[in-house]
Formats: structure tokens, C-alpha cells, sequence
């Protein structure tokens, strides 16, 4: 039996029988390592150097000061502009928890920090409407995956630091498949609530209410302003920006809004622990990264598939059906890490951007978020509901088809995700 299939099978076994998913790549590139005689000190050397990368830093901020964003009343004031926007359409509430998750990512950088903000609001609200539990929390966990996509993302960051691939392009490529992935989802629900009868009886829309909310969010609505517009125009770096974030957070929740205390803050840190601990997995996944070189892996792979097809589109989407199957069991991370040096070298090879790879990626990792038994937004969205997992899964299908819908028209028009970054940057060298 061939090395690489020892490794596999032990890596299945382990991830079947419930061990730690960094337990089970770590005593994978132990075995590894041993079966081609290379010393153990390459797992530590790995290891203390995947948690060094200064843009690292920018992870557990972001996620601090959405969380920060969301007990300091941020996300109530974005509530409350997305809801005077929207009116009295059909399935309005559901459509302003989808715009409200959209506004929230770009605080947040967090798929399941972003549906924990959200839907512990708006789920109770479209309970009120008579908006029947699992679609009213399938909304929720599907536009709360757009804080991954829309920057800051957390995952982008991840992508960015394994791949070397430029972090504030990234950041520019997921805006327009970002809006793109919102007016699917507004659709999928419209579309559902209409069919279903709800909501649709609330005020028209009307200018007064609206500049109302929006003259009283203005801090919310400043937050994303002020983040992506110093990133962009060159005032600070994504890491510096999180760091300002979290000042911005902290003085507009104490000073503007008086609706941050001191036990509001140390929950924000406690929980940015916890969220942040994933980062653990980056010490084995890398050092498994790296061993993927040494056993040519990537080149098994690229002659693997062109074997079947060299066509760009077919290839990525065999990909993105690899990754939609894996993202149901493993972490988004993990998964990230493990993959890009595999993938990345043969997408390349086929005139394929990083940037676009590294959008595409984040895309199929977002239906990640969707998919049992794993589904990050999914335990989020039912832990708020208050309902199983399972009746989720079920109503969460038709924003899995948006998301793939999404995923297919990047595949098909790639310059959708690199327009804004060769408008602001220039083209790639």
C-alpha cells in the first residue's frame, strides 16, 4: 500500500470516530513524516511559525469588534435602516435580515459571528410575523455566511496568508460577488414568502423613516466606511484597521450610543477566545500543507484531473464540488489551509487568478456553513430558533442553490471578481 494511501486512510478513520479535526491532521503529518524519515522538529518549526504572521492579529480583532458592534447597539441601529428600506414588500422582514447580515459583515468578518448578531433579532421578530421557525432560521444561517464573502473575512485573511496572495485585493474582490450572493438571497426569499403569504403588511416605504434611521445609525453605517475606506485609500493596512475598529467600536458604544458596559465587554473578549481558539488548527494543517510538496501531491492532482479535462470552467467546478462535499465535514480552516496548496498550483496553471481562486474558495466555503452534521451557521441559527438542526438543513436548500447559482456565474465571468481590485490596484504582475 502506497504511503499516500496509508495517510488517507488514517486521516478518515480518525475524522470518523470523532477525534479533534487538529488531532487528527497533527498525528496525520506525524505519520507522514515519519514514513519519509523527515525529523519531527518540522511540525514544531511549522507550528510556531503559522501563528507569527503579523495580518494574523487581524482574525480575533475583527472578530472582537463586530462582537463589540453587536452588544454596543450597532447591529439594533443597522436593523432598524435595513427594516425603514425595505417597507412592506412580501417576506419584508426576511429580506431585512438579509440586507442587515450584508451591513454586519463588514464588521464582523465572521459567518457565524454575523448570524448570531443578527438572527438573535430578527428571528424572534419573523416568529411575531407568523413566518413559519426553519425558514425564518434558514434565512438567518444563509445571509449570516455573507460575513465571510463581504469584507473584512476572516477566511479571506486565512486564504491570503497561506496562498501569499495580497489580503487588501481580496478584500476588493468580494465586494461585487458579495452583492451579487445578497440579491440571490433577497430573491430566494422573496420568492418563498410570496408563495408562503408572508409578511407584506408593515408601513410603506417612505423618505422620513428612512433618513430617520439612517440619521441615527449614522455610527453604524460610518464603521464599514471608515474600515474598507482607510484599506483602500491607503491610510492603514487591514491589520492597523482592525485595531481601529475595535477602538471605534469601543468609543461609539460607551460615549454615542452608552450601551457598552464592563461586563458587556468582557463577554466580547470571551467570546473572541473561544471563536478565535480554531486558529490552533493552523499549526498541523500547515505543516500537512507543506508535506503535500514533498510527497507531489499538487502534481498527482493537476495530472489527475486534466487527465479528465483541461477546460478552465470544468476544472473549477469539479473543485467546488470537491469542496462543497468536504465543507460538510470539516472547517472551513482546516480546509483552506489544506487544499489551497493543492489546488492552487493547478488552477494557476490554467490562467486562473489567485484572487478569483481565493473568492471562489471562500464562496464554497460559505455552503460549508449550510451543510450538516458540521454546518457552523446552522448550529448558530438553531440554538436562536430554538428548533433542530435537521428541520434547518431541509429549509436551508433553496439558499444553497443561490449560493451555488453564485458560485457558477464566478466560475463563468471570473472578471466580476477582479474588476474592482484591477481598477484600484491595476493588474496582477
Amino acid at each position: 500500500m502506497s504511503p499516500l494511501a496509508i495517510l488517507a486512510i488514517v486521516f478518515v478513520a480518525l475524522t470518523l470516530i470523532g477525534v479533534p479535526l487538529f488531532v487528527s491532521v497533527g498525528l496525520t503529518t506525524a505519520l507522514a513524516l515519519f514514513l519519509i524519515d523527515i525529523p519531527y522538529t518540522l511540525l514544531a518549526q511549522t507550528g510556531y511559525g503559522s501563528l507569527t504572521p503579523f495580518p494574523l492579529l487581524t482574525i480575533p480583532m475583527f472578530v472582537l469588534a463586530g462582537r463589540l458592534m453587536e452588544v454596543g447597539g450597532m447591529a439594533t441601529r443597522m436593523i432598524s435602516i435595513a427594516t425603514a428600506l425595505v417597507g412592506a414588500y412580501r417576506g419584508s422582514m426576511g429580506l431585512v435580515t438579509v440586507f442587515a447580515c450584508m451591513l454586519f459583515a463588514a464588521l464582523s468578518g465572521s459567518g457565524p459571528a454575523t448570524t448570531a448578531a443578527i438572527g438573535s433579532v430578527t428571528v424572534p421578530a419573523m416568529k411575531r410575523d407568523g413566518y413559519d421557525v426553519p425558514f425564518a432560521a434558514s434565512i438567518t444561517a444563509s445571509a449570516g455566511a455573507l460575513g465571510s464573502l463581504i469584507p473584512p473575512s476572516n477566511l479571506m485573511i486565512i486564504y491570503g496568508l497561506v496562498s501569499e496572495t495580497s489580503i487588501p485585493r481580496l478584500f476588493l474582490a468580494g465586494l461585487l460577488p458579495g452583492f451579487l450572493v445578497t440579491g440571490l438571497l433577497m430573491i430566494t426569499t422573496y420568492i418563498i414568502a410570496r408563495r408562503r403569504n408572508y409578511g407584506g403588511d408593515g408601513a410603506a416605504f417612505s423618505w422620513s423613516p428612512f433618513l430617520k434611521a439612517l440619521w441615527e445609525g449614522k455610527w453604524s453605517i460610518g464603521a464599514p466606511a471608515l474600515i474598507l475606506g482607510g484599506i483602500y485609500g491607503g491610510a492603514f493596512t487591514p491589520t492597523e484597521a482592525a485595531g481601529i475598529a475595535v477602538f471605534y467600536s469601543l468609543f461609539v458604544g460607551f460615549f454615542i450610543y452608552r450601551e457598552l458596559t464592563l461586563q458587556k465587554i468582557i463577554a466580547a473578549l470571551r467570546f473572541t477566545a473561544l471563536l478565535t481558539g480554531i486558529l490552533i488548527i493552523l499549526t498541523p494543517t500547515l505543516a500537512f500543507g507543506q508535506l503535500t510538496a514533498f510527497y507531489d501531491v499538487p502534481s498527482a492532482v493537476q495530472t489527475g484531473i486534466t487527465s479528465l479535462t483541461d477546460n478552465r470552467v470544468l476544472v473549477l467546478l469539479l473543485i467546488g464540488v470537491f469542496y462543497i462535499f468536504i465543507g460538510t465535514f470539516m472547517e472551513s480552516l482546516a480546509q483552506i489551509v489544506l487544499f489551497t496548496a493543492v489546488f492552487l498550483p493547478l488552477v494557476t496553471s490554467l490562467g486562473v487568478d489567485p484572487v478569483m481562486f481565493g473568492i471562489f474558495t471562500v464562496i464554497t466555503c460559505e455552503i460549508g456553513f449550510l451543510t450538516p452534521p458540521l454546518g457552523a451557521n446552522l448550529t448558530v441559527a438553531a440554538r436562536i430558533s430554538g428548533i433542530s438542526i435537521e428541520r434547518i438543513s431541509v429549509a436551508v436548500l433553496p439558499f444553497i442553490l443561490a449560493y451555488i447559482i453564485g458560485m457558477v456565474f464566478l466560475v463563468v465571468f471570473p472578471d466580476i471578481t477582479l474588476f474592482l481590485p484591477d481598477f484600484f490596484y491595476g493588474e496582477a504582475k
